[in-house]
């Protein structure tokens, strides 16, 4: 009897994975926004500053609000918040694609457009990562892992849609954004459930070394399932730590997360916006007659990568994450040492690179250690603060990245528009090359310098914590 329920629970916690997984792909779509942006800005005839607010917006949807959204998550379940994710992505993208279509918008109509995209997004990805931490209470890091990768390879996966059915078309990509996100969320919707589990009776701790973690021992729990995520309930719950709200405030460990949250996901998100931007300069200084379809096709090609190297850097993240712990009793915390190295590695390239050609040594690792960033962030907050509160509480970190993006992306382009010409029509561009925006990449090498400074100082306070922590304990022993 008992097996066969774990079987069953087995089956239904792998539906909702699965189901997580592809929600996730529809989540990360702002990060295809250079490879229509350059032509939107074109058609619209925006500044780079312009163009980067539109892209900034969509950015400032998916982290501003994530504090609201997790808390609503952690207590009316995942399932409304995906049904308002579907929502605000299509009536995010489809106005923007009729702005594309006509040659004309607002400004400030665009941005709150955008916006709505990364506020679905930021909604329906809440909802996936919290169902695929609770299902699998023991194998957090890699579970989680694989939603974040989908959230990663969301933008590979719509731009080679786009490139293959829809070749040059912005409009035509953009209408594909509407009603593609929307479907893949509204879809998911059915099969994002969570399955937990309920002792039967009071379990046994199975295991010393992992006592922030419930028993799962089949022979000792049942399995139940429910839209919301009720706590996970055992004998060993309590040992779990439950930090949110003022109590998070207060915690310096937090505030060492959000500060390196800030730094490299601002770094990264510079990138992320601008690839395209920085491989149209290249190529209109490298070659002349480069036609607008070959650029969009390079834009494309970046964006991929970009993507692709993310989805790579996250899954690698969560699951080496759990290694970390489980296998070298190490902390998570060295995968953003590796983030930040990385991460270094990219603005060199990008301050040094002035053949187009060489740009995916830029947008290949800037993918990889955003992903690395965000693969284990969510492991290191139920980890620190647990797992009861993880949707507030990670909503709350995904608010650093809001001013430091502002700067990065706000400064990036005023120091391309002041390198850019403004053309008789209307149209601005600019053809000196890597000067077009050298400038803004020795601002984001110093912060990741700064960045690797604070991770390696937040392991020392950590560890530091641990040895203050056993001795207290043997003293009682």
């Amino acid at each position: 009897m008992h097996q066969d329920q774990q079987q069953s629970l087995f089956q239904a916690r792998i539906i909702a994975s699965i189901a997580a997984t592809i929600l996730s792909l529809a989540c990360g779509t702002n990060y295809v926004y250079s490879a229509w942006a350059p032509q939107f800005a074109e058609r619209l005839k925006l500044s780079s500053t312009e163009s980067n607010l539109i892209g900034l917006a969509g950015n400032l949807g998916m982290y501003t609000l994530g504090m609201p959204i997790g808390i609503f998550v952690d207590h009316r379940g995942p399932r409304p918040a995906v049904l308002g994710g579907a929502i605000f992505m299509l009536f995010g993208y489809f106005p923007l694609h009729q702005a594309y279509h006509r040659g004309s918008g607002s400004v400030m109509l665009m941005c709150l457009f955008s916006y709505m995209t990364g506020l679905g997004g930021c909604m329906a990805f809440a909802a996936a990562v919290k169902t695929s931490a609770l299902n699998w209470p023991n194998h957090r890091g890699t579970a989680t892992a694989f939603p974040l990768a989908a959230f990663g390879l969301s933008a590979f996966f719509f731009s080679f849609i786009g490139a293959v059915f829809f070749p040059g078309d912005p409009s035509a990509f953009l209408e594909l954004l509407a009603w593609g996100t929307f479907g893949l969320t509204f879809g998911s919707f059915f099969f994002l459930k969570v399955h937990h589990e309920q002792a039967e009776y009071e379990a046994v701790p199975a295991s010393d070394e992992t006592p922030s973690i419930p028993s799962t021992d089949p022979q000792q729990l049942r399995a139940g399932s429910s839209d919301e995520p009720k706590p996970y309930r055992s004998s060993r719950a309590e040992d779990e730590p439950d930090i949110r709200g003022l109590a998070l405030v207060r915690s310096v460990s937090f505030w060492h997360l959000f500060v390196i949250m800030a730094i490299l996901a601002g770094v990264g998100l510079m990138t992320i916006n601008n690839i395209g931007n920085d491989a149209k300069a290249l190529w209109k200084h490298y070659d002349k007659n480069v036609t607008d379809e070959f650029l969009v096709h390079r834009q494309q090609m970046h964006v991929s990568t970009l993507s692709i190297c993310s989805f790579l850097g996250r899954l690698l993240s969560g699951v080496g994450s759990d290694f970390l712990v489980n296998k070298l009793h190490a902390s998570r915390l060295w995968c953003l040492v590796v983030a930040c190295a990385v991460f270094i590695f990219a603005q060199v390239c990008a301050l040094n690179i002035e053949n187009p050609q060489l740009l995916g040594l830029v947008s290949g690792p800037s993918g990889l250690a955003y992903g690395f960033l965000f693969g284990v962030s969510p492991s290191l907050v139920a980890e620190m603060f647990g797992v009861r509160g993880l949707s507030q509480n990670w909503g709350f970190l995904t608010m650093a990245p809001v001013i430091s993006s502002n700067i990065f992306n706000i400064f990036y382009g005023k120091i391309y528009d002041q390198h850019s010409v403004v053309g008789p029509d209307g149209e601005r561009f600019c053809s000196v090359g890597l000067e077009c925006y050298r400038s803004a990449y020795w601002v984001t090498l110093i912060s990741c310098c700064a960045g690797t400074g604070i991770t390696l100082w937040a392991i020392r306070h950590r560890h530091n914590k641990y040895l203050r922590a056993m001795d207290k304990g043997d003293e009682e022993d």
